[in-house]
């Protein structure tokens, strides 16, 4: 199955490329809840969505780094992720893609795209990684 070949712990490219995602939320984190402190009575469903994607990414990236030695997990949590961070990636150009949107409407949207872009090839990596067709064979010893 998985990482057969017997190495532990996570490979310098994904704990780098894990480190730029961790520090990727920790920053949207902080605009997004700026943004939600700014007006507290109305607040979009992408802005909640966002602070809610990147809290459990800056929780769960902690996590990733513990179980990162064992086959499948850290493969399991770049593709569920990725994806979370796709769709966030998606509200946030639908929302500030514009002219009109500031400096951080900008940052959010940019932050966005490299954590999504980093767990996509944290997917990528971790499949090829994982998954490279090692040939089994039947010998006794």
């Amino acid at each position: 199955m998985a990482r057969t070949d017997g190495r532990v712990g996570l490979a310098p490219f994904l704990v780098v490329s894990n480190l730029l995602v961790w520090i990727s939320a920790v920053i949207v984190m902080g605009i997004v809840s700026y943004f939600i402190s700014l007006n507290d009575r109305y607040v979009s469903g992408h802005i909640i969505y966002e602070e809610v994607i990147s809290v459990l990414t800056v929780a769960f990236l902690l996590l990733s780094f513990i179980l990162g030695s064992y086959p499948g997990y850290s493969l399991l949590f770049n593709i569920v992720f990725s994806y979370l961070w796709l769709v966030s990636v998606v509200f946030t150009a639908e929302d500030w893609s514009s002219d009109y949107a500031g400096a951080l409407d900008h940052t959010v949207e940019a932050f966005s795209f490299i954590a999504f872009f980093f767990l996509f090839f944290n997917v990528l990596y971790d499949w090829h990684f994982g998954f490279r067709g090692h040939v089994r064979t039947n010998a006794a010893v």
